[in-house]
């Protein structure tokens, strides 16, 4: 695994990932691929630019040309670039179906043409879809109920049959929900930490009831890391934090952290799909390659707190205040309108 061919790396996850890849004795080479969208900052990469290890490219998984390029001179591919929020994929679909699912087959293709060692797909328990009760396990069907899931989830087909057809060293993971620092400030704990740091009041979807599963940024990384390096080709493995939450639960950890009150909390009508609840059960990748949790989630969100707290200067400018949301696809208003 001497270099590594990183997608998405100047994101949340992806930056996390990419500087303990250059603190590993044994990676020679890291070169990050990323598109800089919204949800991208070089920021998040910060002293990683100073290890000589690392290369930067600013492009697009869709440009074949240069996806080839790279993957030539890599020896796997960690593959976490993709379009990331639910609710924008209700109004821009075609988006999430581009980048996710043909930017994912441009990759394999590249891969299987050089011959790559190590194709890691990076994706998430979403794709399972809601469970009202009982648990997922990695042979369970695929249910996604949102474009953004639907998208994942297909990108996870593709990637397991190129094993199949063609054997191509494939795994893929899914993990529950990620926290920690340099998160961008559109998802859940961000959004609720910046708001709350400015004195702002947070919205709850319908009665707080919503069930995730909580994992902190640096353990999701620490299970990647575990299948890159010993992974069985072909497999999927589940990577869970451990923490399940409703958002009441969450609110209330986040407004201790903040040192705000439940007078900050405003409830809502729910969006149009909204999955009750996901659960997920990671006891294979424990099993077969040791993966465990170390990071309990109250001293987690602390830590994150701190981040958001002393870092304003990162994402203030990445939170401007809220604008007309673009128009809903006519369908998708009705059932709104319900």
């Amino acid at each position: 695994m001497s270099h590594v061919l990183v997608t998405g790396g100047a994101g949340f996850i992806g930056s996390h990932f990419v500087k303990r890849l250059l603190a590993a004795d044994d990676i020679t080479a890291v070169t990050v691929l990323d598109a800089l969208t919204y949800a991208g900052h070089t920021e998040n990469l910060g002293t990683a630019f100073l290890s000589p290890k690392l290369t930067f490219v600013h492009g697009n998984i869709l440009d074949a040309t240069l996806v080839d390029n790279l993957v030539r001179r890599s020896t796997a591919i960690v593959h976490f670039a993709a379009e990331s929020h639910v609710d924008r994929s209700f109004y821009a679909a075609g988006a999430f179906v581009a980048t996710n699912v043909r930017g994912t087959q441009t990759l394999l293709d590249a891969a299987l043409r050089h011959g790559v060692k190590r194709f890691v797909h990076v994706s998430t328990d979403e794709v399972y879809g809601p469970m009202p009760e009982g648990t997922a396990t990695e042979d369970s069907p695929l249910r996604p109920s949102v474009p953004y899931a639907a998208s994942k989830a297909a990108a996870d087909l593709i990637a397991l049959s190129y094993h199949q057809t063609y054997g191509l060293p494939v795994c893929v993971t899914r993990a529950s929900n990620n926290y920690g620092p340099c998160q961008h400030p559109e998802k859940v704990v961000p959004l609720f930490i910046t708001r709350l740091l400015q004195g702002e009041p947070v919205t709850l979807h319908g009665h707080g009831e919503h069930v995730r599963n909580w994992l902190h940024v640096e353990d999701h990384c620490a299970g990647i890391d575990l299948v890159l390096r010993d992974g069985a080709p072909g497999e999927v493995y589940n990577i869970g934090g451990g923490t399940d939450r409703t958002t009441n639960e969450l609110t209330g950890s986040l407004l201790r952290a903040c040192h705000a009150t439940w007078d900050a909390v405003t409830y809502i009508p729910d969006r149009q799909t909204n999955d009750i609840r996901y659960s997920m059960a990671w006891h294979k990748i424990a099993g077969t390659l040791g993966y465990r949790p170390v990071k309990d989630f109250e001293e987690g969100l602390a830590e994150t707190v701190r981040w958001y707290r002393r870092s304003p200067d990162r994402w203030a400018p990445l939170t401007p205040r809220p604008k007309a949301a673009p128009a809903m696809p006519t369908a998708l208003a009705a059932q709104a309108g319900r």
